[in-house]
């Protein structure tokens, strides 16, 4: 009996809540940052390692690895920046209620009375 409960139990239950996905943009933005990011760190490795063996490569790799460092930051300022640009865009939500046009509805009966 206790075994047949086990086995009906399931593996994978779905949240109800359910997470949005991010904007387009700003999810390629993101595996941008992270792939650069990647290589920024694969380089930083390979010139810490080539400086250690006393290489004629640890200049080079370096000087590669400091640029590197320069594109990873403004690939990941990209995610910031490419985030608010799309709420700015996408995220607010225009109808003939919102306090905009209350506001605008009230300024010439204002203007009347004074």
């Amino acid at each position: 009996m206790e075994h047949e409960a086990r086995s009906a139990r399931q593996l994978w239950v779905e949240d109800e809540r359910g997470l949005r996905r991010m904007p387009d943009p700003v999810r390629n933005a993101a595996v941008r940052a992270v792939m650069i990011t990647s290589v920024t760190l694969i380089l930083a490795v390979v010139a810490f390692l080539t400086t250690v063996a006393d290489s004629w490569l640890a200049y080079p790799m370096t000087i590669a690895a400091v640029a590197a460092t320069v594109v990873a930051t403004w690939s990941v300022l990209d995610i910031w920046i490419t985030r608010q640009v799309w709420r700015q865009r996408n995220g607010v939500v225009s109808e003939p209620s919102s306090s905009a046009y209350q506001a605008r509805r009230d300024r010439p009966a204002e203007e009347q009375v004074a």
